[in-house]
This record gives structure tokens, C-alpha cells and sequence, in this order.
């Protein structure tokens, strides 16, 4: 692909694998407040959005507060022993970096998880820009989040490529006209990822490079 500039990365499902740090945190908010547990699976497809609005369909509104503190406290050292790298992950990334392009984050979990992630993972070298929800006024799908990232480095949705995981990473590079590579390692479906109709869709993270 030519005119490449900046490559964009979602983080959970895209480069990290941190479904189990995310099933054990919502299953203790679950057993604290005195909900049933969920299936892993429930769990999986509720992500995506926040952590807010993970936890949103599952408590009662009054419990919502409570519900995410819990969360949250729980979630900072759950993450350092349930989060690992997909295979390659920061083969691609070494390699990106190595041939001059600049590495971003953008992510719909808070700043502070992004980075006990990158810095746990020892992904900090790679990224020349993080940003995430709880900086923004609006989450994905809206653009807001891919087009900061480009203002920050001056450069037009041409020159972007953004990788993510699920059908609202597509639609969300959709909105910002940026070109979309899906990996489905996440927790939406293929069919789902195709209704969004992504650049190219991908089945490991390695692939990024054959697209390029």
C-alpha cells in the first residue's frame, strides 16, 4: 500500500489477548453485587465499548457506579496475570517500526488500562501516540478518535491504515474514511465484520504485513 504514514492499532483483540483478565474482573463485580455469573462467551460479546458499557446491561442502574469502581480496582492486577500478546504481535510491530512508520494506539478502554497493558506487555518502544475513551467526548464508532490521532500527526485519512478487531473497528474507520484491516481475533463475528466492509479482513495479526 503506498502513502502509508501511520498505522493505527486497537488494542484488546487486535494485539492482546486480555478476555480472561475481562471475564474474571466481571464475574467478581457479578458475585459482589449479587448477579449471576456470565458465560464467558456473553461476556466476550458484550466488549468493545468501554467498560462502563460492558457492565451497563448486566446491573441495575443505581448499580452501575458501584459496579465499575469494583470493576476497575479488581481489573488492575487481574490484567497483569490475564493478558498476554497474540503470536507475532510485537513482530509486527518491531517490524512497522523498523521500516519508519509511526505506531498509534486508539482504544475504548480507559488511559490508565491502555497502559498498565503496553507497559506490563512491554510494548511502550512501539508507540509513538495513545489515546482512548475516556478522553474524548464520543467512543467508537464515532471518528473522533481516529481523527485526533491524525490531527496529532498532521496527516490525511489517505495515509492512515487502522487494524482492529471487530465490526465496530471497521465501522468506525469507516466514519473517518481511513482504510480498515480486521483481524477475527476478537469477539465479533466474521459476518458481522463483513456487514461493516473493512479494507481487508485478516485471520492473524501477521497478516497486517501482507496487506501492506
Amino acid at each position: 500500500m503506498k502513502g502509508i504514514k501511520l498505522i493505527i492499532f486497537d488494542l484488546d483483540g487486535t494485539l492482546v489477548d486480555a478476555y480472561p483478565a475481562i471475564i474474571k474482573s466481571f464475574n467478581y463485580v457479578m458475585l459482589r453485587l449479587g448477579y449471576p455469573k456470565q458465560k464467558s462467551l456473553t461476556i466476550r460479546r458484550a466488549v468493545g465499548r468501554g467498560d462502563e458499557n460492558l457492565l451497563k446491561p448486566f446491573v441495575r442502574r443505581e448499580d452501575l457506579k458501584k459496579a465499575l469502581l469494583l470493576y476497575r480496582k479488581h481489573h488492575k492486577t487481574a490484567l497483569l496475570q490475564g493478558s498476554r500478546l497474540f503470536p507475532n504481535a510485537v513482530k509486527v510491530l518491531a517490524y512497522l517500526k523498523g521500516k519508519g512508520f509511526k505506531l498509534a494506539v486508539a482504544s475504548n478502554r480507559p488511559t490508565k488500562f491502555s497502559w498498565i497493558l503496553i507497559r506490563h506487555l512491554g510494548l511502550r518502544q512501539y508507540f509513538d501516540y495513545v489515546l482512548c475513551a475516556d478522553s474524548l467526548k464520543h467512543l467508537k464508532p464515532h471518528p473522533e478518535i481516529l481523527r485526533r490521532i491524525m490531527r496529532r500527526f498532521s496527516l490525511k485519512p489517505r495515509q492512515v491504515l487502522y487494524v482492529g478487531d471487530m465490526a465496530i473497528d471497521a465501522q468506525t474507520a469507516g466514519n473517518a474514511k481511513v482504510k480498515a484491516v480486521i483481524v477475527t481475533t476478537g469477539s465479533s463475528s466474521k459476518i458481522e465484520i463483513i456487514r461493516k466492509k473493512p479494507f481487508r479482513i485478516i485471520r492473524r495479526i501477521i497478516d497486517v504485513l501482507k496487506v501492506l
